[in-house]
């Protein structure tokens, strides 16, 4: 703590009055779920009724074996569901940076650090080269400084702040000469004092993410359809189960064991692993695509990947590197374009001038890069300094050599400023200004720089210097090297690029021709502002650079872009994003420079911010949907054969096959690794040349649907034919429940076979690698060996001994069934795969 002259500041009673009344200087934070509503969701879940109800049935009954087993089965899909959601909330709470930045304030005229979320309005805050705005303030005093607002503003850039003449309305962020700095942005030059005028959420930075509550997520599509498919199949499941528990009950005069058959048919109707696939896929996808350096954030956003058709993404930091670097260097009519060859001897001196004109440790951008490429010779020190004025837009530095009389003189700024601290006649300046004009063009940021020497007293301003101007210096934010080839396969795989960003027209252009994106026309802020929503939609339609974007404008682009029904992601890192991240069908931020808002809004983050990386997601997203739609044929064609052997035996009189716990073991044991296995399918040959999928095209087409069936009543087919056969051998009712179950276990492994591709033939298929294939092979093997073969396990079954002839012939059951089915595959892959 130390006292301070001027502005005395609040006291700290004024400061925590208003620190309770108008809350901590924090951002609002979304509700986080707790295990106890991850546990209640799960609960709801119909199969896990279904089990519970047939484990109550069993403790009725005595059979407290079976009932244990199944309340087992039920406590395991419960676990597994509150281990993966509390990960993906620990994965959320350690992305997001909770940590509050310091201030130096003054109160009580003493000048302390206080943390950031004890800032409040009215506050006297101090601010220094390097330091970050703690919250909105307007100026007070400003010496030399520059801010960096590109995490509001998107322009890359630092801006100068003056000191506020009296009283001021707000203002937004952007621009030259403004009296206000804002929360979240960067000191990169100077100090000055100001008196806070806004905290927490009625900062620039707090409308922003509070305005993004007022933002509803669309439900995935996916999750849509896949519910409704659950439903469906649950309202056919209940009138079935009603039926066939009056029908055992009438028939058999058992009605326990007619509620237990009745749960078997539920069961087996119910489709619950469908929602639990699709969990299984979204995060098999998300840790599959962090191994790509990204974050899923929202588990669903995968399955729109392999559907988007327009990719919005920001300039500063996206498309480019985010930092300064000398692309021109001009001396009269000499050009010289840096390639990383070593710069000209005569050329060199303008870099060295750079460095003599910026500060000795530089925070600007611009200043970084003249320190990156040059050091001067000799042991100089700095004597005098002339920062930015309003007279003059250009920093003059007089240093002082050793060996040397007088002292050197360097400057550098504006061209205009320049000319005219070297006194230029007018035929000069004119063609300094058409240089600086075809730099432009370039989308470079231009500085002139000039030198002299001195000898004599100190001067008192900079236009008592004799100053010689030496040249033009062209600086640029320099393209990400792999943009190129990332923005190649996007055009490739029917996906547009569109460039939204707050520089100028000219800039974007100029990177957009660099990157290769197909530039049409260039639409600006001040466009969108004559539009209405109707008119946007129609020039999004041609337009792919935006420039010169507000917040609210990038978000309206968002939404044009909806309104002509396409799916639009939107990648993005500041503050000024986050609306548009949230309202894309795809929000994707960057996680190494991102704001906590940007991330908090993305349902992806790309954790080292390189765009390439957004390619290999797509093409992950592809795959992931290509597979889930696998998954989703085989899983429907499964069930055919399971309800159709649960029902079967009731219809004829037959001794029941399946109770509640074989099914058990079904839903539990085979489909939850099947699922593994088609996720873990390699891609589809042509999986980045084909167009982007519909977005309205259901996941279970006619085509699938259809397909599905015909395997499914095949394997049936195959099944009742083993237990006929069965039967007519006059094999016991254990014996027969034994071989039936083994051929419905062994049909099952024919369908995932049949399932695994739909475009390459069964050889194609075995060749592709897919280790979770034969490791689910083996581990069905195993258990089914020791439920046949150990006497526990066989009782619990209640199956009878099977012999080597019985263990063949649902062998060869099953590779009948996959015969038929790769002989049929070829009518139905055009279907399949349009």
């Amino acid at each position: 703590m130390q006292d301070v002259k001027g502005p005395q500041g609040l006291s700290e009673a004024e400061a925590a009055a208003r620190l309770k009344a108008e809350g901590p200087n924090l951002l609002p934070q979304p509700e986080k779920r707790t295990v106890l509503r991850i546990v209640l969701g799960v609960v709801r879940e119909p199969m896990f009724g279904l089990l519970l109800g047939a484990g109550v049935i069993y403790m009725i009954l005595g059979d407290q074996r079976e009932a244990l087993i199944l309340l087992g089965f039920a406590t395991l899909s419960i676990s597994i569901a509150v281990i993966q959601e509390t990960r993906s909330e620990r994965v959320i709470e350690a992305l997001r940076d909770l940590t509050s930045p310091r201030a130096l304030v003054i109160r009580d005229g003493h000048a302390r650090r206080i943390a950031g979320r004890d800032v409040v309005r009215g506050d006297i805050i101090m601010l220094a080269e390097g330091d970050r705005v703690p919250a909105d303030a307007r100026m007070i005093s400003a010496n030399e400084v520059l801010v960096d607002e590109s995490l509001l503003t998107g322009e890359s850039a630092p801006v100068r702040k003056t000191a506020a003449s009296g009283e001021v309305a707000a203002m937004r962020p952007g621009g030259e000469d403004l009296p206000f700095v804002f929360s979240g942005t960067l000191l990169v030059h100077g100090q000055g004092i100001g008196e806070v005028v806004a905290t927490g959420p009625s900062s620039e930075i707090g409308k922003i993410g509070t305005a993004l509550g007022g933002i509803e997520a669309e439900e995935p599509p996916l999750r849509a359809q896949t519910g409704a498919l659950v439903r469906g199949f649950a309202i056919v499941g209940a009138v079935l189960a009603s039926a066939v528990v009056i029908l055992f009950s009438l028939t058999r005069h058992d009605w326990l064991g007619g509620l237990l058959a009745g749960i078997a048919i539920s069961m087996s109707m119910l489709p619950e692993e469908i929602p639990l696939v699709l969990t299984v896929f979204m995060v098999m996808g998300s840790w599959r695509i962090s191994r790509a350096r990204v974050l899923t954030r929202r588990a669903a956003a995968i399955e729109t990947l392999g559907a988007t058709t327009v990719l919005c993404t920001d300039k500063t930091g996206t498309l480019t590197q985010n930092r300064m670097t000398v692309a021109e260097l001009r001396v009269g009519d000499f050009v010289y374009h840096m390639d990383g060859e070593e710069v000209p001897a005569p050329l060199k001196r303008l870099l060295d001038l750079g460095v003599l004109a910026s500060a000795q440790e530089p925070f600007d951008p611009m200043e970084k890069a003249f320190h990156a490429l040059a050091t001067p010779d000799g042991d100089l020190t700095l004597e005098r300094g002339f920062g930015l004025s309003s007279e003059l837009l250009a920093v003059t530095q007089i240093w002082k050599a050793p060996d040397r009389p007088g002292y050197i003189v360097a400057a550098k700024g504006a061209p205009e400023a320049i000319a005219k601290l070297c006194k230029l006649p007018e035929e000069e300046i004119a063609a300094i200004r058409r240089s600086v004009d075809d730099m432009a063009e370039k989308g470079m940021r231009i500085l002139a720089l000039a030198e002299g020497d001195h000898a004599g007293p100190m001067p008192s301003t900079p236009f008592d210097l004799s100053m010689r101007f030496a040249g033009l210096v062209g600086l640029a934010d320099p393209l990400r090297p792999e943009v190129k080839q990332a923005v190649r396969e996007c055009r490739a795989a029917g996906i547009r690029v569109a460039m939204i960003t707050g520089d100028y027209p000219a800039t974007a252009r100029s990177i957009a021709v660099e990157a290769g994106l197909e530039v049409g026309d260039v639409l600006t802020g001040a466009e969108i502002d004559q539009l209405d929503d109707k008119a946007l939609s129609e020039h999004v339609r041609r337009a792919t650079v935006f420039a010169r974007i507000l917040p609210e404008q990038k978000l309206r682009i968002v939404q044009a872009f909806k309104a002509n029904d396409e799916i639009v992601a939107m990648t993005g890192d500041g503050v000024n994003d986050a609306p548009a991240l949230k309202a894309a069908h795809i929000g994707i931020a960057m996680g190494g420079r991102g704001t906590d808002v940007a991330r908090e809004a993305a349902a992806i983050v790309l954790l080292d911010d390189d765009f390439a990386s957004m390619v290999k997601t797509v093409r992950l997203g592809r795959r992931i949907y290509d597979n889930l739609r696998k998954a989703m044929g085989y899983i429907l064609a499964v069930h055919v054969p399971i309800a159709g052997v649960a029902i079967v035996p009731l219809l004829f009189g037959g001794p029941l096959i399946l109770t509640p716990i074989h099914i058990a073991f079904l839903e539990m044991v085979i489909d939850p690794v099947c699922s593994v296995v088609f996720e873990a399918e390699e891609e589809e040959p042509n999986v980045m040349q084909r167009k982007p999928r519909d977005r309205m095209s259901p996941l279970f087409s006619g085509g699938l649907i259809v397909w599905s069936l015909v395997q499914g009543f095949l394997a049936l087919g195959v099944i009742i034919a083993s237990y006929w056969l069965a039967m007519s051998r006059g094999m016991s009712e254990p014996e027969v429940r034994a071989i039936t179950f083994v051929t419905l276990v062994l049909t099952n492994i024919s369908l995932i076979f049949a399932n695994r591709s739909f475009s390459t033939s069964l050889l194609d298929a075995l060749r592709a690698h897919n280790r979770a294939l034969w490791l689910e092979i083996a581990a069905v093997i195993a258990v089914l060996a020791v439920i046949l073969f150990w006497l526990p396990a066989r009782e619990l079954f209640r199956f009878g001994p099977l012999h080597a002839d019985d263990l063949g012939f649902a062998a060869i059951a099953c590779v009948v069934t996959l015969v038929i089915l790769e002989l049929l595959k070829p009518f139905w892959r055009h279907r399949l795969t349009a």
